[in-house]
């Protein structure tokens, strides 16, 4: 995942035990064909902040299940997903992420329900 995301702009910028921070610059390989973000994008961003913070705590977790909301388009120049714990299971974590541009625009809220391969 790491991999994938940095090839595409996206950097792990703040990492604890609650939250992760991950940015990206919107650069064109991130528009669609209206000119704005490609929801994969923001996808994929969101993915990579709950990936970073789960698997920080429980190494290694996959998604399980995964709930998206687009807000509204990207208006700025850079996505940042906060990502915070709704609650840490035995077997199980669970996530939400918050999308937001540099204009301070909600772009997408994302729920992922995380499994601990191993306890």
């Amino acid at each position: 995942m790491e991999r994938f995301a940095t090839s595409n702009g996206m950097h792990l910028d703040a990492l604890s035990e609650t939250r992760a921070v991950c940015s990206m610059e919107i650069r064109e390989n991130h528009l669609n064909a209206l000119n704005g973000v490609m929801g994969g994008a923001t996808f994929t961003l969101a993915d990579f902040a709950s990936a970073a913070l789960t698997n920080h705590l429980h190494r290694p977790t996959v998604a399980q299940q995964v709930s998206i909301n687009y807000l509204s388009g990207a208006k700025g120049t850079r996505l940042t997903a906060e990502c915070g714990i709704v609650k840490d299971g035995r077997n199980s974590i669970v996530t939400e992420v918050m999308v937001k541009d540099d204009t301070g625009r909600d772009i997408a809220r994302m729920t992922v329900t995380s499994f601990k391969l191993y306890r």
